[in-house]
């Protein structure tokens, strides 16, 4: 036996002894009922959740289909949406209830860029890492397979570039132009940025309307699977344990069902230590996942890189520590205002904000902290010590939250660059 299976047979025999845990716990606490009626009791029972078809809607489905929702005394309604503007309008005027979304969508709806103004809330985050950026296999083919030798090929044969992201003000967005600045490129000057919906990538790469695209999997691993498109980086290369989807909803709303809100953290939460518990758990969602009423995909499309095991498309395989991860013992899911605060950055960096906002301010009013915080008791889940984190990113530039307006001016590379 190798080490790698070795490892893998360990991570198998915790699976089950893990999973036998969670049976037992998970029976006795639906039959107990985990909320005592009165007071904490869900203000609302049924929770309409909208989710774009990606591998990282999981743990919102998971909590369905494995009903950690019952055990808080809620029904989780998980509701496939086809674009990231549509789980935008249905959230704003009440549709949904709560969404599987972009961090920089809700941001954005909340400071009124991308669409109408409106108070809006992150519950927690839902995943970290697990994006990716393809290229095209044209491209590929011409040299341009990474970062630096994209920006060489770009030099030397001038044409229009056309890249998609898959909303303005969002994660894959903010990621491609962060990409894309580290190695010279101005992705407001120096090239066509569109948006498409994730679902849709694959299919407009085949028909050559794109160069390359930022997307979450499994439309990244897919393109290679067709062999159209190769890997040029990872997000968690550009930022390595970035937050990724958000639990998303509006500040009415939050407001309104605090307890609802708890009840459907506590379940997501459960459903995401349920996906990182063990191989066996990861397959069985992929399988899971994959199916026609959710991604709509083969499930070698998504169980690949769940598990770290990635291919660029060119030959090279590598196995990924920082793969997404769902859970990670509590650490993935803390709605860090430091988190919330970068994407104000990023788009005060590129032009979508004019002024600087009050940052700690607005991430404050919109991470909802202490709904997190408590929906996280419930589930017996850790905390961090801090709401602020520090990272570095890909160009070497620490962000840790605390001067944020500088942060934003400090970058060679921007919008105000391009004029």
């Amino acid at each position: 036996m190798n080490e790698r299976e070795g490892l893998m047979s360990e991570e198998r025999r915790q699976f089950i002894k893990g999973s036998a845990a969670l049976a037992v716990g998970a029976g006795s606490a639906v039959s107990t009922g985990a909320w005592a009626a009165g007071s904490d009791a869900p203000e609302k029972k049924e929770v309409r959740i909208g989710f774009i078809p990606l591998t990282d809607c999981a743990s919102v489905v998971m909590a369905s289909v494995l009903k950690f929702d019952e055990k808080y005394g809620i029904k989780i309604i998980p509701t496939k949406e086809a674009s990231w503007a549509g789980v935008r309008d249905k959230l704003v005027n009440g549709e949904l209830d709560m969404a599987h979304v972009l961090w920089g969508l809700i941001y954005g709806v909340h400071m009124g860029v991308g669409g109408p103004k409106k108070d809006m809330a992150i519950l927690m985050n839902l995943n970290r890492n697990g994006q990716a950026i393809t290229l095209s296999k044209k491209l590929a083919d011409k040299g341009a397979v990474d970062g630096a030798s994209l920006a060489k090929l770009m030099a030397s044969e001038k044409r229009e570039y056309t890249f998609a992201q898959t909303f303005p003000t969002g994660t894959h967005a903010m990621w491609l132009y962060y990409w894309m600045a580290s190695v010279g490129i101005n992705p407001v000057k120096d090239a066509k940025v569109i948006t498409v919906p994730p679902p849709q990538m694959v299919a407009n790469m085949r028909v050559g309307n794109m160069d390359g695209y930022c997307v979450g999997e499994p439309w990244n691993h897919r393109a290679i699977i067709d062999g159209i498109g190769v890997t040029a980086t990872t997000t968690q290369d550009i930022w390595r344990d970035h937050p990724e989807k958000a639990l998303g909803t509006t500040g009415d709303f939050a407001k309104k069902y605090p307890n609802t809100c708890r009840a459907v953290i506590a379940a997501v939460l459960e459903a995401s230590r349920w996906i990182d518990a063990g191989l066996q758990n990861k397959n069985k969602m992929a399988e899971t996942i994959a199916e026609k009423s959710w991604v709509n995909t083969s499930a070698d499309a998504i169980n690949q890189r769940i598990l770290g095991r990635y291919q660029n498309g060119l030959g090279k395989t590598w196995d990924d520590p920082h793969h997404m991860k769902f859970f990670d013992d509590g650490a993935v899911n803390f709605p860090y205002l430091s988190d919330g605060m970068w994407f104000l950055t990023q788009h005060k960096r590129w032009g979508l904000l004019k002024d600087h906002p009050d940052y700690l301010a607005v991430a404050k009013s919109i991470n909802q902290t202490e709904l997190y915080k408590q929906g996280a008791a419930a589930a017996k889940v850790s905390l961090p010590k801090s709401e602020l984190r520090s990272s570095k990113l890909v160009d070497g530039v620490v962000w840790d939250g605390k001067d944020p307006a500088k942060y934003a001016d400090g970058f060679k590379v921007r919008a105000a660059a391009a004029a």
